[in-house]
């Protein structure tokens, strides 16, 4: 049975505020992941101040085993205003990349990212860091683009963003999720019950987590295995399986990019002014 890793972080970061922005070696993943049976690997880089470096960092890693590992381009929303298009082209043209990636810890998803995602026919994994409403405003503004939102909406378990996903995975054909990082067993089997394993994807979110330990996760839910198939591979290739592998000139007046930086805190128009 094919078995493909969603979720893996590789490179040098250049900051030193933890793991997650320091380093992600491979080296111990590899040993982890081939002791587990997993095949292949997506490889998208640890956070960094400039993503052009860090992308080009995994773009080596992907040249060098291209038979093992697939590469997701990671972009900055706001950092990168202006040039995303230009960065997932590279991405995309040159070193062979089939997604696109970004953090709500970085800045929240922007229409540019959306917009050169359904250019090239990207999955996007946008990591929402529970904040799951943004959810049904990509599934609607955006129905031709298939996003991921990894850990079942949140990585730190909060339960509540992880069910309301569940109801977005239920009624949203572009929405998936994977299974990475989610610890709460019940609420992992409740929602692949109620959204079916086709809204799902593995994932281990390593190096840090043990793909070994991640993968166990998918085995316990006991699926049939056609649908165990596609958790584990199928549904990943499917997605990706869409991409365009470069697009004309003409892409970037579909493309929107707001003329001043966002301000990244959250606003309600209806809320200014109260508590």
């Amino acid at each position: 049975m094919l078995i493909i890793d969603c979720h893996c972080h590789a490179g040098r970061g250049d900051g030193l505020t933890g793991p997650w922005d320091t380093d992600a070696p491979l080296r111990p993943y590899l040993a982890w992941a081939d002791e587990a049976g997993i095949a292949r690997t997506v490889l998208f880089a640890a956070f960094h101040s400039d993503y052009a470096v860090a992308n080009r960092q995994v773009a080596q890693l992907v040249h060098q085993n291209p038979a093992r590992f697939y590469g997701f381009a990671f972009v900055h929303a706001q950092r990168d205003r202006g040039r995303v298009l230009e960065m997932v082209r590279t991405a995309v043209e040159e070193y062979g990349f089939v997604g696109i990636k970004l953090h709500r810890y970085d800045a929240r998803i922007s229409r540019e990212v959306c917009d050169v995602a359904r250019a090239f026919r990207l999955p996007v994994l946008y990591d929402v860091v529970g904040e799951t409403s943004v959810v049904d405003l990509l599934a609607t503004q955006y129905p031709d683009v298939n996003f991921i939102i990894p850990h079942l909406g949140s990585f730190s378990d909060d339960w509540r963003a992880q069910t309301s996903l569940v109801d977005y995975l239920v009624r949203c054909p572009n929405i998936y999720t994977d299974t990475s990082g989610v610890r709460r067993f019940d609420i992992l089997q409740r929602a692949v019950e109620r959204a079916g394993p086709a809204k799902f994807l593995f994932g281990s979110d390593g190096p840090w987590l043990h793909p070994g330990v991640e993968l166990s996760k998918i085995k316990a839910l006991h699926l049939a295995p056609e649908e165990a198939q596609n958790v584990l591979a199928g549904n990943l290739l499917r997605l990706i399986g869409r991409v365009r592998q470069a697009v004309g000139a003409g892409a970037r007046q579909r493309v929107s990019v707001v003329a001043e930086p966002l301000d990244n805190a959250w606003r309600d128009p209806w809320l200014i002014g109260k508590d």
